[in-house]
């Protein structure tokens, strides 16, 4: 009985590992990072629970904060850049009127000094 629990759970660990490697895909990563927060587990019962080391575990979800940190700088960027370019639309709009107008002027004080010459 205690021989046939060791090859199951040898299959199970096989199962996540190649050559001692872990085989994690990236979702499987993130649900184990969620669950980690999501539950009342330890971390060295959740690492028990998938068969991988606290250390790696660390790593998964020091990278994990990092790619989070970086979203959030570029979603802050992209408001900011948003901010910028809809304000320079106004300001170029308020140009372009401001060029019409002078083309006018210009147009009106040309014609004026056009039928002065003739």
């Amino acid at each position: 009985m205690e021989n046939t629990e060791k090859q199951k759970t040898g299959k199970h660990i096989e199962s996540f590992s190649s050559k001692g490697k872990s085989i994690f895909t990236f979702e499987q990563k993130i649900q184990i990072i969620v669950e980690s927060i999501q539950t009342t587990m330890s971390v060295a019962e959740l690492c028990q629970k998938y068969y991988i080391q606290e250390s790696q575990f660390n790593k998964w979800n020091a990278q994990f904060l990092e790619v989070g940190k970086k979203l959030v700088s570029v979603n802050s960027t992209r408001e900011i850049i948003g901010e910028e370019v809809t304000k320079l639309r106004l300001e170029n709009n308020r140009l372009k009127e401001m060029i019409a107008d002078l083309v006018m002027r210009y147009d009106i004080v040309k014609n004026s000094f056009d039928r002065l010459a003739t």
